[in-house]
């Protein structure tokens, strides 16, 4: 019962602010141009301060490990690989590709050592695989698709953010309190913001005409990646804070930057938001489960 509250603690506020960007929607408090706007304030200024200070608050030098480092990082980009391409493959609706795939992954706020094995590689991916399979991708030839994502990762603000902070981390730069806890209050309004656009944007039918995408990518996301790589980092000898650290990567809601993302970069962001709203909702029951069996393993 303790790791059920522990897990609706921890997912009911995040639906409960969903829930209320729609209210407010419905009772004209915001609209569909306070929403367009919040997406782009969160991708091009928020976002970015997040995984910056995710990054830069650790200090890699220091507490670098190569072998957690490795598997976090080994597990993402093979998770991807392996998801995008038998998306790529069954998928019929093949502009929900890019959605599909990045909604596998995108957890910040991780553990630090998580973060370096895992974000910046997710994030580089997700720009990759957003631009590639963009609903607008007809508009541009293999080699001209190619040179665009690459051109999106550059100057992707979330990747630039990523940069800094691997930059701050390494060099270990300690900010005045002025400057770090401004970076702090943009960081803080990522989710928040999200979250109440996801709201106010949310339509049932349209999400219910992608229920079967959906329950997929929320399978996926909640159980399959963790019932994979779960057992191999046990095997490894991960215990503990590094343990939990990959539940949180392998078997958390999807972020609802990810979101963000999709709706900025001509993804299928009602897609993306209703993995969004379907994982955050049934994680209270398959977090509670992952819990009691990682403590019942010890």
């Amino acid at each position: 019962m303790n790791n059920f509250l522990f897990s609706l603690n921890a997912t009911v506020p995040v639906f409960a602010v969903i829930v209320l960007g729609h209210f407010f929607k419905r009772i004209g408090l915001i609209d569909e141009h306070f929403a367009s706007v919040a997406n782009k304030f969160v991708f091009k200024a928020c976002l970015p301060c997040l995984v910056f200070q995710d990054l830069a608050d650790t200090n890699i030098r220091k507490n670098f490990d190569f072998k957690y480092v490795g598997f976090c990082f080994i597990a993402t980009l093979t998770s991807i690989l392996v998801v995008w391409f038998l998306a790529k493959k069954f998928m019929r609706d093949k502009s929900m590709v890019g959605a599909f795939v990045q909604n596998i992954y995108g957890t910040s706020g991780m553990a630090p050592l998580m973060i370096i094995g895992s974000v910046p590689l997710y994030n580089i991916f997700a720009v990759i695989i957003l631009t590639l399979e963009s609903n607008n991708k007809e508009n541009f030839g293999d080699n001209s698709r190619i040179k665009h994502a690459l051109i999106n990762i550059l100057k992707n603000p979330i990747i630039i953010g990523i940069f800094f902070g691997l930059a701050a981390s390494f060099l270990n730069i300690n900010f005045p309190r002025m400057i770090d806890k401004t970076i702090n209050n943009l960081a803080v309004m990522a989710s928040p913001l999200a979250l109440i656009s996801i709201g106010a944007t949310f339509e049932g039918r349209k999400a219910l005409a992608k229920i079967k995408p959906t329950m997929a990518a929320s399978l996926i996301k909640l159980v399959v990646l963790a019932g994979i790589f779960l057992p191999v980092a046990a095997y490894f000898g991960f215990r503990d804070q590094k343990l939990i650290a990959i539940v949180i990567m392998l078997a958390s809601p999807c972020t609802p930057t990810s979101y963000i993302m999709a709706k900025n970069m001509d993804g299928d962001d009602t897609l993306a938001a209703s993995i969004v709203v379907s994982t955050t909702l049934f994680s209270s029951v398959t977090l509670t489960g992952w819990i009691f069996l990682m403590k019942s393993l010890s």
